[in-house]
This record gives structure tokens, C-alpha cells and sequence, in this order.
């Protein structure tokens, strides 16, 4: 239930930060102002005793975060990612997070998967391991199918996690009510709608049919990806709180020993990443959202598995289109067009100044052109993009904070295997191949035909349509005048020149 018992929740996650001593080991990797350190600590000292204590034996912020529950371990795996943000020690000390968390015992896993599947475990598979692998929402055992002998991995949810997140979020719609009622200015990042969104991900991340789906739509888009590949789902063996998929060997992306070892390009393998990730997003308008290390792994032949379809994002064609020239503009260097294409679609309002976005804009994007990879801070140019989107009154846009997001994820998964990657570069031949096939004269003709086929489906209905519309029209209690009536003529005559353009350009576009 959303009110103000959250505060509670939220005293305790500063404490528990200042208690596990994970506050000042947070603020450090940050490099956050004294200010805020101060104000910070001055806040959750005296409630320290409040905080949890978690387990003594991991390293403070792991310590921190595990201890406060689910919600906040997802955000520990998102910085895990981002060594240039928060530093290489306490980003590799956070890639735990990613999937080595404490597990559940077997006992519960395999009752939970007797009750998920109406079968007993050992009437299912001959073998039934320890965990392989605990994250913050399910955990994955490896297991040998009894009918045919094929190794697969198991995975099941924890139990009472359902709940767990409920509190989390809880605290979250809370703490969005506060921002929006003490900073009016932030009403524009729309921090409510935020955690609707986050909610929704999370609610389809604990229906494992729902990551079992999803898994087999990304499995029919990238057939013909080359170096890419995908576990196959056992639909028999999977249900709301148990999926079953095929098992994938391999070396984890993190681990750069051993993909050293065998033999491995990273600089190759960081490129792939990313570009596979631009094709999801700008050609299918579905790609996997938590494409962090431990959901990669690298197999022998050099193909790079993907798995953990819990969190997926789709965006609309239109808005691919937006997102695909924007990029393409920032690589061009046209600045112009960037803000252009930010004024068509709305995100900036229309009584702004265009050419005073653009070079906000270009200040934003000429310190990433000529310079290493490694000498650019990403933290420094969000914040600065955040006090450009403020100043221009962009609101934020929630289709978008889960591509964004991901594409965070992504280029530190990158970095990490090549940290002179520059994103700009790998990123161009994806994007322009997506505008020569998306924004030229055939995608022109493509739409042309789309909506020709649309509106060949109301053909037959435009009689009936056009009626309607004349009765309403002189319906006795509104005044029949001569304006209303040659109304009504033109939207009959609208009605039968779109019947007759539509059956020509059927016809025309259909040979």
C-alpha cells in the first residue's frame, strides 16, 4: 500500500548504506560533491541503528544492497556495468549481483517445480544440481532430462519475491510523490511514470511464461544473426514460476581471463555487442534489455549466447525512426538535423529555439569525435545532457527509459572488453544501413502501402460511414444550415474518392 509508512523503508536504505559503511565507498566511487556527501551522511547517521545489517562476510556495498532487497539489487547490476561511472573496483565488486547471489536451497527449488509442473523431479530428470547461478529475482540449476539425457538449465523463481518487489515499489511511488510535490521542476522528468514503467518490467519479469514468449519472438528475429544465438525453450516443462530451456556452454562475457585464454578477440567480441544491439532495437523494435555479462556468455565456435529474457523492449516504428536519426545526426556531427528531428517529434516544444538546441547539442557531442574512448566521462555528459534537457523543457519520454537504459548496459558490457571502444564508430554502419532501408524512397512506398491497406479495409464500411454521419448531421435538435449541408456533401464525396483511390492503389501496388 502507497503512503507515507514508506518513509520508514527510505530512512532504512540510508542507513542500512551508512551502517554496511557502503555510503562512503558509494560517494567516493561517485566522486559526489562534499555537499552532498555531507548532507547525505548527515541524514542517515543518527538512523544507522535502524539500517540492516546484512551479511558481515561480503564487501560493503554488496553487503548493502543485498540486505535491502530485489529493487536495489537491479540497480547494483546497472552500475556493475559502468566502471567509468562508479570505478573498476566496486564495478567488478558489483558484478556479483549479476548472478552469484546467495541461493535458495534445492529442496525449495525442487518443490517449487513439483508444484509449477505437476510432476515430482525425479520422475522429470535423472540429475538435479546445486544452483549454478542466484540473481536477485530467480535462480538456475543445470539438470539432465530422463527421457532423452540432454543437459538443460532450470530456472526457478525465489520464493516470496513477488512480495519483496511489491514493498520496493511501494517506497519508489512514494519517493516520486515527494520529488513531484517539494521540486515542481522535476514534474517534467515525470518521475511517476518512471516507476509505472519500472513496475510493468518487473511485473512481466516474475511470470516466467512471459520470458519463455518473449524468448521465442527474439529467437524467430535473429535467425540470420550471424554470431549470435539463443537457448531453446522446453514449453513442456515451463509455467509461471519454472522455465526449462536448452544449456548453453560457453565462457561468461565477463570473465577476460578466460576468453583470453580461449582464444577469444574482445575488441571483436565489444563490437558485435553493440551493433547486435542497435539491430534489435532500430530493425526489429525488440531486443533483450538486461544484456548485462552474466546474461552473456561465449561459446567455442566464437558465437556469443544470450540468455535471461525476463526484461525485453519494444518500440514502435515510428519512434525507431526518431531514435535512428538522432543517432545518425550525432555520427554526421549535423546537429541541426538532431534538433530538428527533437522539435518534429515533440520531445522539445515548439516554442523553443532551434538553433539554440542545436548548440546545446553540438556541445554535447563534439567532446565524443577525435578523442579516446577512455577520456570521456559518461557521468560528466549525462549530466550535462540533464541540465540541456532542462534548460530546452524536454519531458521525459517513458517509451524510451528502457532503451536508454540498455543501451548504458550494453556500451559498459563493451568497455569492459575493450575499454578503447568508441561507440560512435561501431555504431555508424548499423545506423546508416537502418536509414538507407527505413527513411529513403522504398520505405516511402512501403508506407504508402501499408496505409492504402488499411484503409482498403473500411471500403466496404464507407457507405454505412457516410450515412452515420448524415443523420448525425441533421439530427432535429441542431439547426440544418447551409454550411452543415455542404458539410455533409464533402464528406460524402470525400468518402467516395477515398473507395476509389483505395481499390486503384490496391490494385496498382498488389501487381
Amino acid at each position: 500500500m502507497r503512503g507515507p509508512h514508506n518513509i520508514l523503508r527510505l530512512i532504512r536504505t540510508g542507513a542500512t548504506l551508512e551502517r554496511t559503511g557502503a555510503m562512503r565507498l558509494i560517494m567516493d566511487a561517485m566522486d559526489a560533491p562534499p555537499l552532498v556527501r555531507g548532507t547525505m551522511r548527515f541524514l542517515a547517521w543518527p538512523f544507522q541503528w535502524l539500517g540492516y545489517k546484512g551479511d558481515t562476510s561480503m564487501p560493503p556495498a554488496l553487503r548493502a544492497l543485498t540486505a535491502l532487497g530485489p529493487a536495489y539489487i537491479k540497480f547494483g547490476q546497472v552500475f556493475s556495468t559502468r566502471p567509468d561511472i562508479v570505478g573498476d573496483d566496486l564495478a567488478t565488486e558489483l558484478r556479483v549481483l549479476q548472478d552469484k547471489l546467495p541461493p535458495f536451497s534445492v529442496a525449495k527449488a525442487k518443490a517449487s517445480v513439483a508444484q509449477e509442473l505437476g510432476h515430482d523431479v525425479d520422475a522429470l530428470f535423472s540429475e538435479f544440481s546445486e544452483p549454478v547461478a542466484a540473481a536477485s529475482i530467480a535462480q538456475v540449476h543445470k539438470a539432465r532430462l530422463k527421457d532423452t539425457g540432454d543437459p538443460v538449465a532450470v530456472k526457478v523463481l525465489r520464493p516470496g519475491i513477488e512480495k519483496a518487489f511489491r514493498k520496493d515499489i511501494d517506497a519508489f511511488y512514494f519517493v516520486a510523490r515527494m520529488i513531484e510535490l517539494l521540486s515542481p521542476s522535476s514534474r517534467r522528468l515525470r518521475p511517476r511514470e518512471v516507476i509505472q514503467h519500472f513496475e510493468g518490467v518487473v511485473q512481466g519479469e516474475l511470470d516466467l511464461r512471459l520470458e519463455a514468449a518473449s524468448a521465442s519472438e527474439f529467437a524467430t528475429n535473429i535467425t540470420d544473426d550471424q554470431g549470435f544465438a539463443l537457448p531453446a525453450i522446453r514449453w513442456d516443462m515451463s509455467n509461471r514460476r519454472v522455465m526449462t530451456m536448452e544449456w548453453a556452454d560457453g565462457v561468461p562475457m565477463g570473465d577476460n581471463d578466460g576468453l583470453d585464454q580461449a582464444g577469444h578477440d574482445r575488441a571483436e567480441l565489444g563490437e558485435r555487442v553493440l551493433q547486435l544491439f542497435l539491430n534489435h532495437a532500430l530493425r526489429d523494435g525488440f531486443f533483450h534489455a538486461d544484456m548485462h555479462q552474466g546474461n552473456l556468455k561465449v561459446r567455442a565456435d566464437g558465437d556469443i549466447i544470450a540468455y535471461d529474457f525476463g526484461i525485453m523492449g519494444h518500440i514502435d516504428e515510428y519512434t525507431r525512426r526518431v531514435y535512428a536519426e538522432i543517432l545518425y545526426g550525432f555520427i554526421k556531427r549535423d546537429y541541426k538535423r538532431v534538433a530538428e528531428v527533437h522539435f518534429e517529434a515533440g520531445y522539445v516544444p515548439a516554442d523553443r529555439d532551434v538553433d539554440e538546441f542545436a548548440r546545446a547539442l553540438r556541445a554535447v557531442g563534439e567532446p565524443i569525435f577525435g578523442m579516446d574512448a577512455t577520456h570521456i566521462s559518461m557521468g560528466g555528459l549525462l549530466s550535462y545532457l540533464f541540465e540541456v534537457t532542462e534548460r530546452f523543457g524536454m519531458e521525459t519520454r517513458t517509451e524510451l527509459i528502457l532503451l536508454q537504459r540498455t543501451m548504458v548496459v550494453v556500451e559498459g558490457v563493451a568497455r569492459s572488453l575493450n575499454p578503447q571502444i568508441n561507440i560512435w564508430q561501431v555504431a555508424k554502419p548499423v545506423v546508416e544501413n537502418y536509414i538507407r532501408k527505413n527513411l529513403g524512397p522504398g520505405a516511402a512506398l512501403r508506407d504508402l502501402r501499408k496505409t492504402v491497406m488499411v484503409l482498403s479495409r473500411y471500403g466496404p464500411r464507407l457507405p454505412q460511414i457516410v450515412e452515420q454521419a448524415l443523420i448525425r448531421q441533421s439530427t432535429p435538435q441542431v439547426e440544418t444550415k447551409p454550411a452543415i449541408r455542404w458539410k455533409s456533401v464533402f464528406w460524402l464525396f470525400l468518402g467516395i474518392a477515398l473507395g476509389g483511390m483505395t481499390t486503384v492503389l490496391v490494385t496498382v501496388l498488389g501487381s
